[in-house]
């Protein structure tokens, strides 16, 4: 069985206020979410950062910890660094390790451009050899990489991308190299336009389109470049109050009570698989396609059910997981594997929070085989039985232009995965 946390006196303070911001207004539509470092690079269902602003704010003070055990584009991290907080981030991708350490590092804006203008100035004077541009990716790229970019990018994008990137690589400031190297995959992994011949790397499962003209990858780093440097040079904050890992939500690196505040927004169960876009660019700095399919498989909410650990979870949801099985073996077996990953998770997170200290969780139901799954019930119920004070849920309605998936109209308006993202919710925890 699993055992619940050791229970302590509640800290009434903080659930009374947990309780007023989950009955408050949670939605911010028509906020620009846009602002700080927050627009550097597309990530797919980043959440608004005025809700972990409006979280931090209200429940921890100067100096305390905040951590999100699943940062994907580092929204929580940016926000607890501008308010004055200990940010603490945790994540598996490789994009998403590369996105917040430039979010949260400190950026010298005219040695940023000045090396933005070298790069490209190198990369034209290196496509006027582009028979050597592509004897370097054949050097550089195993046989299943250059097949994927082949069949994902033109060959003159191919030439005007490895040009880019060895500009950069010549860049000889570390944090400024990190930089172009973040704004060269913001201009493939991208909401709309781009320079692949995938549509909305962004938000969907790529699909190449055949006749799509690409935009010039050189002009679209030249002008992401400008706006990213004009971001990261207003930003306000001590970059060593973020402490960045490279690791995993159901093992996390830290001490136990040694946290404040956690706001995260997991993956959803059987919603994003977010390696599908990040291959896109994550190859072109050194990672293989295999490898990078290898990793996919550890992620959270992965179709990869092998080594399931033994979880024993609570009734409810093994009653939700037996109601999809009834439809579809293979989706309840998905389920199962994301539910009992998400039971290892909370368990970290309530060993690294502080007693009395409160956790939001920021999370979507999933539809399987016609079979509405209350995602936010079941991970409640599964705090609830490891000892966490469940004080509420939110509801979200979302404004999924921004939030997931842009709306459509008409015929095939309501497929797939559209429809069921019109509301997420807000789990509110406290830790006894």
């Amino acid at each position: 069985m699993t055992q619940p946390l050791t229970v302590s006196a509640p800290t009434l303070n903080v659930r009374e206020a947990l309780a007023e911001l989950l009955a408050g207004d949670l939605e911010f539509h028509g906020k620009n979410n846009g602002y700080a470092a927050h627009a550097l690079h597309a990530f797919a269902a980043k959440f608004p950062p005025q809700i972990p602003r409006a979280f931090i704010e209200v429940l921890t003070r100067p100096g305390d910890v905040v951590l999100d055990p699943m940062m994907g584009s580092g929204t929580t991290l940016v926000e607890a660094a501008m308010l004055g907080r200990r940010a603490v981030g945790v994540d598996l991708d490789p994009l998403a390790l590369r996105i917040c350490r430039v979010k949260t590092a400190r950026v010298d804006p005219r040695g940023a451009m000045a090396a933005a203008q070298t790069a490209i100035t190198q990369a034209q004077g290196l496509l006027l050899d582009r028979a050597a541009l592509r004897d370097e990716m054949a050097r550089r790229f195993d046989a299943a990489t250059r097949e994927f970019q082949a069949y994902w990018f033109l060959p003159e994008t191919q030439d005007e991308l490895m040009a880019l990137l060895l500009g950069i690589e010549q860049v000889a400031e570390a944090r400024a190299r990190a930089l172009l190297q973040l704004v060269f995959s913001s201009i493939i992994v991208t909401k709309s336009g781009g320079v692949s011949r995938a549509r909305d790397l962004a938000h969907s499962r790529p699909h190449r389109v055949l006749d799509k003209q690409p935009r010039s990858a050189i002009s679209e780093f030249s002008k992401k470049a400008i706006k990213a440097i004009s971001a990261l040079g207003a930003l306000q904050f001590d970059p060593a109050s973020v402490e960045i890992h490279a690791g995993d939500a159901r093992g996390l690196p830290l001490p136990d009570s040694s946290v404040d505040l956690i706001i995260t927004s997991p993956p959803y169960a059987n919603a994003i698989d977010y390696m599908r876009a990040h291959k896109f660019s994550l190859v072109w700095f050194g990672e293989s396609v295999e490898d990078l399919s290898t990793l996919r498989s550890t992620y959270i909410g992965s179709e990869k059910c092998r080594d399931l650990p033994e979880e024993a979870l609570p009734d409810t949801v093994t009653q939700a997981v037996m109601a999809v099985a009834d439809k579809d073996r293979r989706k309840a077996a998905i389920l199962h594997k994301y539910l009992t990953e998400m039971q290892l998770v909370l368990r970290e997170m309530g060993r690294v929070l502080r007693p009395g200290s409160a956790a939001g969780i920021v999370v979507g139901p999933s539809t399987m085989r016609g079979v509405r799954v209350e995602t936010q019930l079941l991970l409640s119920d599964i705090a609830a039985s490891l000892g966490f004070d469940v004080v509420g849920i939110a509801t979200r309605r979302l404004d999924r232009d921004r939030r997931m998936m842009p709306a459509r109209h008409g015929p095939g308006a309501m497929n797939g995965i559209e429809q069921r993202m019109h509301e997420e919710f807000v789990i509110g925890l406290v830790r006894p």
